[in-house]
């Protein structure tokens, strides 16, 4: 018998669409440790997943979030700058440094198709307002594989307790972030974690004279990641229709205890 993902395969455009874009994939498939290898037709791509185990993973993602929060707040340079700036920083590092803890603390996960709302959910949902139902969407497949392909090739690195704090502070002082009143001392501050980094790199690695070029370039996969499939994937979960960023803040000054919502699916 003709499986439903078979007729599916069937019934998709892949065949017409640029066969580049399909080389491309099969050559980031192969650093996709969780692909099935069934997974060759483009059109699954478009399919939207889940984490298979939440639970698990969404705990192991908050106590991340956690440690990125805490290093931010163990800089006194960070602590020097105007209020403003900080608040710009955070907006647009978080994500990458997040990915990097995730790197440094070998949090892997693996995703699901997303699946249809049973007949219990059907029921009890039924005639709520649309205000009452979750407004995220779910990750599509392709960006999750990205992902797990840029995170897989960090891993590659094995990088040194070392590397990863230089690291993280190159990625928190970006002097380019729109907006900043100290953007001078904040291009010296990653200038200095880069030669930091830098020197690193020369003392474990004095035979790889492209480590370090290749950790910068690699880092900026991460930076290319949108913080919509970080926030959806991860914490969407727990946290709801809460605004991340301003959780973030709240941790980061300790305005208020972070409590995470109960995820509607678990409650049912």
């Amino acid at each position: 018998m003709t499986s439903s993902m078979d007729m599916d395969c069937e019934r998709c455009q892949c065949q017409h669409e640029d066969k580049h874009s399909a080389i491309l994939y099969t050559l980031l498939s192969q650093n996709l440790s969780h692909s099935p290898p069934h997974q060759r037709c483009l059109c699954h791509q478009r399919w939207t997943v889940c984490l298979r185990t939440p639970h698990i993973t969404c705990q192991a993602a908050s106590d991340v979030l956690v440690k990125t929060i805490s290093f931010m707040k163990n800089l006194p340079s960070f602590h020097l700058l105007p209020r403003g700036d900080q608040l710009l920083l955070l907006d647009s590092c978080w994500v990458p440094l997040f990915l990097l803890g995730l790197v440094q603390e070998t949090v892997t996960f693996e995703v699901m198709e997303t699946p249809a709302p049973s007949m219990l959910e059907k029921i009890l949902l039924d005639g709520q307002s649309k205000r009452q139902e979750p407004e995220w969407t779910q990750p599509m497949l392709a960006a999750v594989q990205w992902l797990q392909c840029s995170l897989n090739t960090f891993w590659s690195l094995d990088l040194s307790p070392k590397e990863y704090a230089y690291l993280k502070g190159a990625i928190l002082f970006n002097p380019d972030v729109p907006g900043l009143t100290a953007s001078l001392y904040i291009e010296s501050l990653q200038r200095e974690a880069e030669r930091a980094l830098q020197e690193v790199v020369r003392i474990l690695h004095p035979e790889d004279q492209d480590r370090f070029a290749l950790i910068l370039l690699i880092t900026s996969t991460l930076k290319s990641i949108p913080p919509a499939l970080i926030t959806d994937l991860f914490f969407r979960p727990i946290i709801g229709n809460a605004d991340i960023v301003e959780l973030i803040v709240d941790m980061l000054y300790e305005i208020t205890s972070w409590q995470p919502a109960p995820s509607p699916h678990t409650a049912l």
